[in-house]
């Protein structure tokens, strides 16, 4: 039998020459293919020395490093659970996750060790360790102690190889389920669409820039890299300076939006400083397209925008390269990356927009967006009957995303169907309002959300950033709107803010402002 073990799949991409450089950090720490094989290998050894039940979760809150991405392969290589948890959960948090995934090992910071200690003994957690950003901790000291040399376990297609929590803005957190099947079909499916070159080709290096606790840092870019025998120019935490500083020795970059605007902020952000780039690739959250023009204007190049989620890894992504599935009217493969979209659906991946019955909508016509493909998870962790409910009838997953596919195929998020306001019996969707008031002179940025109200059940509020320098009035934005969009869609209130809540992965917390004007119009 073939090992499906998605460690074995990444290990057989790695070139030929071990002694090569693997990842370079920004701290000056070089770590060659061999080091990530050999330290991999210690750390799988430690977790099997642990005599840990099969499919074991270790669940792991700490900084960035590279000693954090090799406690992922060793997890993989060992056959347990990968369970990353944003650096930004406090105490309770972390109790309610210790206590529904009942984790085998807890990896935590050293400064944090006293109190998430106590929660995972509590809990029954046996074996609690260290792991610093500096290259210390106690799973260091303990790893040292064992073999570089390992056999990956057997796993199969469908075994579990990571859990990954969502952000709960409704309810509990819920823990998505990938297998390593999910992982693998992905990053086979993304290095072939996303073109990565080979080293006989003149190889790719990425920029790695993003948090290792989400599905874009740990999952998309890390096994990008990996399983094309591609460098990675490694930064802990993201500095706009020196990412550009380092675009003349690499090819590829993912990040979200917010990593593009700070960017463009910089003064040193230049076509020539992008000449040698290949690839620049967005995803995470909704895009502006200003920010998409901007960067096109002052870099010469178009970034690629993407569509995925912890459940299913991703999903859809405009073309990288030209295809000859979608041409033009002349029967040429077509390759435009339209801002505003985040493409098509890859290869293998099924998606279809549906109506409140399920029933499949026409192309250009709003609706939920549906999925199915190999990359879809198994579930959500101990919750059979939230798993049943987000599965239709024949397999397809529900995302909880509005959107549409228009008549060539190109696919446009709408926004969250629990951000849909229900007006007056009429659906307003609130990426649509935002779209127009973020086109407007002087606004930089607007998040439009439902809230109370005696008369209509429920109506829009506006909330608006104004740009350095630029004077924004709520009454002429609202005044604005409505020589644009239906009256029903007009919101009800707009409040000029100077910024909003957004999560670790830059996208705009919707409910928190829910909470916050829930009382706006307080009969």
């Amino acid at each position: 039998m073939t090992n499906s073990n998605l460690y074995a799949a990444l290990r057989a991409a790695f070139p030929d020459d071990l002694d090569r450089v693997a990842v370079e950090t920004d701290g000056g720490l070089t770590y060659t293919w061999r080091d990530l094989e050999r330290a991999s290998a210690m750390m799988a050894n430690l977790l099997t020395s642990l005599a840990l039940p099969p499919e074991s979760r270790i669940a792991v809150q700490v900084e960035k490093s590279v000693e954090a991405m090799v406690l992922y392969l060793a997890t993989l290589r060992a056959g347990h659970v990968f369970l990353p948890l944003n650096t930004a959960y406090q105490a309770a948090e972390i109790e309610y996750f210790i206590g529904n995934a009942e984790p085998a090992v807890v990896v935590c910071t050293p400064a944090n060790f006293g109190w998430v200690s106590k929660l995972a003994f509590k809990a029954g957690t046996q074996n609690v360790f260290t792991l610093a950003d500096d290259v210390s901790g106690t799973l260091l000291d303990r790893a040292a102690a064992h073999s570089d040399v390992q056999t990956p376990v057997e796993r199969g297609v469908d075994d579990l190889a990571a859990i990954l929590y969502t952000s709960g803005t409704t309810g509990r957190s819920k823990g998505a389920m990938l297998t390593h099947g999910n992982l693998l079909s992905n990053a086979q499916v993304l290095k072939t669409y996303w073109g990565w070159r080979t080293p006989e080709q003149g190889g790719d290096v990425l920029i790695h820039a993003l948090p290792v606790f989400h599905v874009h840092g740990l999952f998309v870019a890390i096994h990008a890299a990996l399983i094309n025998g591609s460098s990675m120019l490694w930064l802990n935490r993201f500095d706009p300076k020196a990412v550009i500083a380092w675009l003349p020795r690499a090819t590829v970059f993912m990040g979200v939006p917010t990593l593009y605007t700070r960017m463009l902020a910089e003064p040193s952000l230049n076509r020539q400083v992008c000449q040698h780039m290949r690839l620049f690739i967005s995803g995470s959250a909704p895009l502006l397209l200003e920010t998409f023009r901007t960067w096109q204007q002052r870099t010469g190049h178009t970034i690629l925008e993407r569509y995925g989620m912890s459940e299913t890894i991703m999903l859809t992504s405009n073309p990288c390269l030209p295809d000859a599935r979608h041409v033009d009217a002349q029967g040429m493969p077509q390759s435009e990356r339209r801002g505003g979209t985040v493409g098509f659906p890859l290869p293998g991946v099924g998606l279809r927009v549906a109506d409140e019955h399920g029933v499949p909508v026409e192309a250009g016509d709003i609706g939920g967006i549906q999925v199915k493909g190999p990359n879809v998870f198994r579930g959500y962790w101990r919750m059979p009957e939230k798993t049943a409910e987000e599965f239709t009838s024949d397999g397809w997953f529900k995302t909880g995303d509005v959107g549409l596919v228009d008549v060539q195929g190109y696919v446009t998020i709408v926004g969250r169907s629990k951000d849909l306001i229900i007006s007056g019996g009429y659906n307003v969707y609130p990426a649509e309002i935002e779209g127009y008031i973020n086109e407007m002179t002087g606004v930089a940025e607007s998040a439009v959300i439902g809230v109370p109200h005696p008369d209509f059940g429920e109506v829009g509020v506006a909330l608006v950033i104004a740009k350095s320098g630029a004077s924004l009035d709520g009454a002429a934005i609202l005044t604005s709107l409505k020589a644009r969009l239906a009256n029903f869609k007009i919101p009800k209130a707009c409040e000029v803010v100077s910024e909003l809540p957004r999560n670790t992965m830059g996208k705009v917390q919707k409910n928190l402002l829910r909470d916050t004007y829930r009382h706006t119009f307080k009969s």
